[in-house]
């Protein structure tokens, strides 16, 4: 099955829904599913962005021009799983916390504004990774109308780029509670950090950037094809003098660079 027909079909099942409301983070994926359902369903599609210190600042400004261009009706709302101790925790099931949190509060706006069905970007190539927040999804009723299409990342890209999004080719978009290792409690102090961090390499014009932070140390993923030029004695230095200005007492670079999933190894090898 194309891409083009599994895209017939995303646009079917959003007719039959009638409206919708979509938790829309400005990724490739959520502004795909938000751009289609809004050319499909029109005024009966609303994107809920939701921002809290989790989520990158970078991304915020990015995400509201990306929906305005698209003709998208969208509303911000704050989140607040700082305030969940099991989420502070950091349990290998951490994000079904973060999820809870953010589907619950969405899912009031559904209910405000009356678009019933509540619809994520959640991808076919997302079921292959430790994915402990789509238990939260299934037990509010959440729907994955892209998985039920068919449609990879891949796909998504393609079509993306077919369709003018600027989203095509962007770096992929994770929470930033992604960058600790389970069991180190997460504050708001730790993920200003890490934000920070990302934000600087951004800047440098570094791509596919984790900040992945353990106590009081950092150790940074770039794009593999970056690695080089992050590794370059100038370079380094500097990074090195800036990691150390916003609280980092050490600094590594990972040679392999950015892989998805990379933190959920030990649990796979496991």
């Amino acid at each position: 099955m194309s891409g083009q027909s599994k895209l017939l079909k995303l646009e079917e099942l959003l007719r039959e829904m009638g409206e919708v409301t979509v938790a829309y983070s400005g990724g490739v994926d959520s502004t795909f599913l938000l751009k289609v359902a809004t050319d499909t369903l029109k005024a009966k599609c609303l994107g809920v962005l939701a921002v809290s210190p989790t989520f990158p600042s970078r991304e915020y400004e990015r995400a509201i021009i990306t929906a305005r261009s698209m003709g998208a009706l969208i509303q911000v709302i704050y989140t607040y799983e700082l305030e969940d101790d099991n989420f502070v925790r950091n349990p290998v099931n951490r994000c079904y916390f973060c999820k809870s949190e953010l589907f619950d509060s969405i899912a009031k706006i559904a209910a405000e504004e009356r678009f019933k069905n509540f619809i994520d970007g959640s991808n076919l190539d997302d079921l292959g990774d430790h994915r402990p927040g789509m238990k939260a999804l299934k037990e509010r009723n959440v729907r994955s109308p892209l998985q039920e299409a068919g449609l990879t990342k891949k796909e998504i890209r393609e079509l993306s780029r077919d369709m003018g999004l600027p989203t095509w080719d962007k770096d992929a978009l994770a929470c930033l509670s992604s960058r600790f290792p389970y069991g180190e409690r997460i504050s708001r102090q730790k993920l200003e950090m890490v934000d920070e961090a990302e934000n600087y390499l951004t800047d440098l014009g570094f791509r596919y950037i984790r900040a992945r932070h353990k106590e009081n140390s950092v150790k940074i993923e770039v794009d593999p094809e970056q690695v080089a030029m992050l590794m370059e004695a100038g370079t380094r230095a500097k990074v090195e003098r800036y990691m150390k200005s916003i609280g980092y007492e050490s600094v590594d670079i990972d040679p392999e660079g950015y892989r998805q999933g990379k933190l959920n190894d030990p649990l796979l090898k496991g």
